[in-house]
This record gives C-alpha cells, sequence and structure tokens, in this order.
C-alpha cells in the first residue's frame, strides 16, 4: 500500500518516528555534535535511513544495520557498505531524507556511487574514511575471491521516479563493469517501499506450530484441512508459547470470567473424559500446513503431526484460555481431549474472513465483534503505533491500554461519533453503544471509519472527550435540578457541543500543539455549553431528560438551537445562580452498586476492568507493586451479585471492596484507610467506573418513579 506521494507527509512521519526509535544511538554522529539540532536531526535520519535500507536488503537486525554506515567526511558518495555471505553479495547504498517526502535521484550522486566503486574495485580503500576503509577492504576481498554481485541501492524519501537521465547514468555505469558478465545493478527504495516494510516489520511474527492429532482425518478440495483428536495438555501448551497472537484473526480475545468459561473450566477439572463430548471443539486457520505421518503406506493408522505457518485460533479461543486455566489448577485435565479442525487457507484473506464469521455466529457474538475483523482497524492500530506510539485495543477481552499510553476501539468510535459535525451520531452512542457497530453506507460504522480516520483524529478525539467527562463529572456535584441532570445523562451531546464550540478543523494537524492550544480551552467551553443547552430545554421541552438526550433526532434538533444562541454558549453565572447548590440536602440510602449493575445486565460477563487509584496518595502509595505484575491491575466482570470481579493476578473472584483492600495489604501500605469504595476504583474501557455506572441507572430509576 503505498500512502506517500508530495502532498502526503504521513508515512515521512511514520519512518521518521521508527528510525529515531530504531537507531537512536546506534548510529555515530560525533561529526555534528558542533552543528544545530535541526542540522544534526536531518543528517541522522539520513544515516539511519540507509541502515534501514540495509536492513531491507540484506534481512539484518538494527545493531548490525547501523554498523554499515560510513556516511561522513571521506565517504567517497556512499553511505553504507554491507557484505553478506548467505548468499554472497555487496550492497553499496545511498539515502536521500526529506522531511517532506520529496527526495529525489540525481546524476550527480550516482556518479559519486560508481566513483566509489571504482575506488573499492581498484583496491584504493585508503580514500574512505576508517569505517569505510575496512568495509571496502571486505567488499572487494568478496569481489575478488568469491566474485559476487554488487548492488547500488538508491533510497529516497520521496515518491518520484528516477528521471531518464539518472537511468541514463546507471546504464552506463554499469555497462563498464558488466564487460564481462552481470556483475553489478541497481535497485531503487521509494518512500513507500520503506513505510510499507517499517510497517510489516513491526507487526507481530506470523505464529509457527505443530498440532499432533490422534485418531483424524483429512480433506484436500477445497482447501486443504485435517480434523481430529488433541489432547489438552498440547493445547495448554499453544497458549504458553504464543499467548494472544493466537488469536490474531479471532474476532476477539478469551473472555475469562464468564459462567460458559467457568463451566468448560469445571468439565475439566471435575469430569475431563466428557470434556470431549460437550464442547464444540476448535477452529485453526493457517496459510500452510505441512503433514508428518508416522507411515507412509498407513498414514491414518497411527497420529499425524501438523507444521502449521501463519496459525491463528479463529474459534474455540474460550476454550484454548479454559484449558490453561484448569490446567494450572490440576493435572487431571491433562487427559481430557479435544475437537480440533485445522484449515490451510494458502494465504486467501477472503477465505478467512468469512470462515472466521461462519465459525463464531453463536455465543452471543455481534456486530462489535465483528468489527475487530475490519482491515480498517488493522490500519489504525498501526497508525497509532507508528505516529504517536499508542496502543489500540481492537477485540473484545482485550484489556484496554492504560489511558496514557492508548485506548480501545469502542472509546475511539464514542469519541469520533461525539467529534462528528453532526449530532445525530452523538445521539446514537448515547441511545445504544450497540448503534456505533451498525453497518451501511447511512450506518453510523461505517460514517466514523470511512475514509479512515487518521491517527491524529482518533487519538486527539479520545483525549478531548476524557477531558470532557472529566471537567461533567467535576461539575456534577455543583448543580441540582435540571443542569444536574444534564450533566449525569447529557455526557454525549454535551461533548459533541464543546468539539462544536472549539472546532475541529485541524485536528488532523501534525503541526498543531493540541494538548497547549486546544486541550485548555475544554473547561470554559464545557460550562458555556452546559448553561446554553440548559437555556434551550427550560425554553420549549418538559420530556424528561434522559429520554431527550438519548434520541438521535433531538439531539440535532437540540444541537441547532445551542447553534442559534452564538458561538460563545450561554451564561455560566447566570446559571450557577439559578441552580448552583447550596446545601447538601440528606439522601435516602442508595442502593449498593453491584447488585444494581447485575440486575440490569448493565455489564456484559467477561468485560475487561481496570484499577484506578482514587487519590495521588493512593496512586503513589501502589504504584511500585502495580508495576511489579500488570495483572495486579487487571480484572473482568462476572454476573455475580457478591463476587463479581475475578482478579487476574490469581485467577479468583472477589467483590470490588473486598479485592482493593486486599491489593493494599499485599502492597504493604502502611497508611492505608480503614474502608474504601471499590466500585469507584474499577474502570471500564470507556472510562466508566462501577459505582457511576450504577449511579446512573439508580438515578434513571428515580426520575421514573
Amino acid at each position: 500500500m503505498a500512502r506517500t506521494n508530495n502532498g502526503d507527509l504521513t508515512a515521512v512521519r511514520q519512518v521518521g518516528r521508527m528510525l529515531d526509535a530504531a537507531f537512536d544511538g546506534r548510529i555515530d554522529m560525533s561529526d555534528f555534535e558542533s552543528n544545530s539540532e535541526e542540522q544534526r536531526k536531518k543528517a541522522f535520519r539520513s544515516r539511519a535511513l540507509a541502515a534501514l535500507a540495509v536492513r531491507m536488503v540484506t534481512g539484518w537486525q538494527n545493531t548490525d544495520a547501523a554498523e554499515a554506515v560510513i556516511d561522513g567526511r571521506d565517504d567517497q558518495g556512499i553511505d553504507a557498505i554491507a557484505v553478506t555471505s548467505s548468499p554472497p553479495h555487496v550492497y553499496l547504498v545511498q539515502a536521500k531524507w526529506s522531511d517532506q517526502g520529496r527526495a529525489t535521484a540525481r546524476t550527480d550522486a550516482i556518479l559519486k556511487m560508481f566513483a566509489g566503486l571504482r575506488l573499492i574495485d581498484g583496491e584504493e580503500s585508503s580514500q574512505f574514511n576508517p569505517r569505510g576503509q575496512l568495509l571496502a577492504e571486505q567488499a572487494k576481498e568478496a569481489m575478488s575471491e568469491q566474485a559476487v554481485g554488487v548492488t547500488l541501492v538508491t533510497v529516497l524519501m520521496g515518491a518520484e521516479p528516477p528521471s531518464r537521465e539518472v537511468l541514463n547514468e546507471l546504464v552506463n555505469g554499469e555497462r563498464e563493469f558488466n564487460t564481462h558478465g552481470d556483475r553489478v545493478d541497481h535497485r531503487f527504495l521509494h518512500a513507500s517501499d520503506v513505510w510499507n516494510w517499517a510497517r510489516a516489520d513491526a507487526a507481530p511474527a506470523p505464529v509457527a506450530m505443530s498440532v499432533k492429532m490422534d485418531p483424524w482425518f483429512s480433506l484436500d478440495v477445497p482447501h486443504q484441512a485435517f480434523q481430529g483428536v488433541v489432547k489438552a495438555e498440547q493445547v495448554a501448551g499453544w497458549l504458553d508459547t504464543h499467548g494472544t497472537r493466537l488469536f490474531e484473526l479471532n474476532i476477539r480475545n478469551p473472555l475469562d470470567g464468564t459462567l460458559a468459561n467457568e463451566e468448560l473450566v469445571a468439565t475439566l477439572t471435575d469430569e475431563p473424559s466428557l470434556f470431549w463430548y460437550f464442547n464444540n471443539g476448535i477452529t485453526v486457520l493457517c496459510d500452510t500446513v505441512d503433514p508428518l505421518y508416522d507411515s507412509m503406506r498407513n498414514p491414518h493408522g497411527g497420529p499425524v503431526v501438523l507444521r502449521l505457518s501463519g496459525a491463528s485460533v479463529v474459534n474455540g479461543a474460550q476454550t484454548v484460555r479454559a484449558v490453561q486455566r484448569a490446567l494450572e489448577s490440576s493435572d487431571d485435565p491433562a487427559t481430557a481431549r479435544v475437537g480440533v479442525r485445522v484449515i490451510a487457507t494458502g494465504g486467501a484473506t477472503d477465505f478467512s474472513s468469512r470462515t472466521t464469521r461462519a465459525t463464531n455466529r453463536q455465543n452471543q457474538v455481534g456486530p462489535r465483534d465483528f468489527a475487530a475483523l475490519d482491515p480498517v482497524q488493522a490500519e489504525i492500530r498501526a497508525d497509532l503505533r507508528a505516529e504517536l506510539g499508542k496502543s489500540y485495543s481492537v477485540k473484545r477481552g482485550e484489556l484496554s491500554p492504560s489511558p496514557e499510553t492508548g485506548c480501545s476501539l469502542d472509546e475511539a468510535a464514542t469519541a469520533l461519533a461525539c467529534a462528528h459535525p453532526n449530532a445525530e451520531y452523538a445521539g446514537r452512542a448515547a441511545s445504544s453503544p450497540n448503534t456505533l457497530w451498525e453497518r451501511g453506507s447511512k450506518e453510523t460504522y461505517d460514517i466514523l471509519f470511512r475514509p479512515q480516520p487518521s491517527a491524529f483524529q482518533v487519538w486527539r478525539s479520545v483525549v478531548t472527550m476524557r477531558l470532557i467527562r472529566n471537567e461533567l463529572h467535576r461539575l456534577r456535584p455543583t448543580y441540582e435540578k435540571l443542569p444536574a441532570a444534564v450533566l449525569e445523562h447529557g455526557t454525549y451531546l454535551m461533548c459533541h457541543l464543546v468539539f462544536r464550540q472549539l472546532g475541529t478543523d485541524r485536528i488532523d494537524d501534525p503541526d498543531l500543539d493540541w494538548e497547549s492550544d486546544f486541550l485548555p480551552q475544554v473547561p470554559a467551553a464545557v460550562g458555556a455549553q452546559l448553561a446554553a443547552l440548559v437555556d434551550v430545554l427550560e425554553k420549549g421541552y418538559t420530556s424528561r431528560v434522559q429520554g431527550l438526550l438519548s434520541d438521535p433526532d433531538k439531539c440535532r434538533e437540540l444541537a441547532a438551537k445551542v447553534a442559534g444562541l452564538g458561538a460563545t454558549g450561554g451564561d455560566t453565572a447566570g446559571l450557577v445562580d439559578r441552580y448552583g447548590k447550596q446545601t447538601q440536602a440528606r439522601k435516602r440510602r442508595r442502593p449498593n452498586a453491584v447488585p444494581t449493575l447485575v440486575d440490569h445486565q448493565a455489564i456484559k460477563e467477561g468485560t475487561p476492568l481496570r484499577f484506578v487509584s482514587m487519590n495521588s496518595i493512593e496512586q503513589e502509595a501502589l504504584a511500585d507493586w502495580l508495576a511489579e505484575d500488570d495483572r495486579r491491575s487487571r480484572v473482568t466482570w462476572v454476573n455475580d451479585r457478591t463476587k463479581p470481579l475475578l482478579w487476574e493476578a490469581d485467577g479468583r473472584r472477589y467483590s470490588p471492596s473486598g479485592l482493593v483492600t486486599l491489593m493494599w495489604g499485599q502492597a504493604r501500605w502502611e497508611e492505608r484507610p480503614v474502608s474504601n469504595q471499590g466500585t469507584a476504583r474499577w474502570q471500564t474501557s470507556e472510562g466508566a467506573t462501577l459505582a457511576a455506572l450504577a449511579f446512573a441507572l439508580q438515578d434513571g430509576n428515580a426520575e421514573s418513579d
């Protein structure tokens, strides 16, 4: 996929970031110590680009590729020299970096490369700088003793093809050296080649694994496939070895803590001999499969060992995880048998996608799960990593990154809906999260993700939405009556109104300092838009606020009327005068949060949650202990009224407050409080705590009463 041209700097930024990360400290820049930072950076990236070109043509690692760079004084027109042994070859590299993606091949540079090659061929390596001299001697030795070929590699951070003059100089120079056979050739690497290679290099390596089946049978057409019985111990080993990479093509990762998965573990532990009968089995897709038979004369008379490349479990992720969990606590499940089907796709992506969908029609698989298969989400994840160094969790069951390191697909979709110019999409998100995944040219998902939003648009939308929500939460205790209801139920519309007031015209601009120029305006904008929305509601709406603010059509109507009040919003001071909370009235005791959430089925089983400290003192006290093992901050939700949290650190279930107390003790926090509000410390990927979710349900019921 070529994304770079003279007008698109996306690939340039991503490649630059990758070069900085890969070669910082590995490239000798001592000759630029007295130069400006800008000059030094440009020279570094040019040299790092030469090192990357060496990696691309040789397959070497970063350190070895950096050692091949000789750019500097007395480089004789050559930026890097790489001599390979298997197969034997010599590469002479010249690199041209451009921050604008406009580097082009020039005839004078080609002439210099050939002049450098003549020095090497003529054993005049002493004219090179010290590192160049050593590498030039190695190149000459290979050229003389092994008669290896030489390739002149020109790597350009630009898209323009070489001119006719450049090609003529290459032909003339090669003719000089190819009198007695084709020994010298050339190769161009443009920005799109570099960008594609860098993205592929950053992607997880394909899973290669073996599967032993006995008994088994096979099919050869239209796709090679095997189905048979596999020992549970072997299945657990797959996950031990490969981790979640095993589920790369699956619509979701294992969902620990669901009742269905608990039953799988119970069967494996208590009745392992019956597991094969009770379980639907596992489907594995792979690029290729290489079967090894016990006997060629009678292959079905014994087991078969399948060597898979590019393997992924597309159905049965829950089974794989259940087997691993059962074996962690007992050896008995090792005797269990699991049905496994292996299908070789030959790299047919459409067939792989159709198979994944077809094998996941059960167990509450919905449009949200299938969104994980959309190639656009893989592109966004790669862009976020390359542009901003941020993580992006796509699959349901995959724990969301911590707020400072990334976001989830759910959070990104919600933020994009709120930031969309049409308030209807914020209303859709408020009415039901499921609307975010509806497909079609006029449906929410395609509106938000077609065309693909950039990494800057996604991340800035998310961080802005987070800040708006924090401000809404801060204001909630200061108001009563109508503004309080808006703050409680109008999160999505309020986010939309703030996005619209501040403007998102430059949200894609990488040169804009979003954190300094945009985010500081958010608190004032929240107050102004709250006042404006309350003004509109006071003048013509008598329906329940919760219903109004979750109706897409009403949200669009309200947003239009708020816009009619002016760009600056409403009178914040007047709102405080009318609705500011003066005294704290005595309230009846709220029902417990956990039973409320369970009774309303507000959280799906298996939903991942993350621990968040309520204040800086607690955060500082637990920071080192949590950093020792990231599993300590992660749980999954189980719909149980007493112990709904399955702690990843030990696989046991706890109440929210009970687990927090246990964590405080294990962290040896000596000045810990006597009690805690555990439901305020466990947060979903969207940033809502258990307490906040329960309060919203309780307030909604109270209003309806």
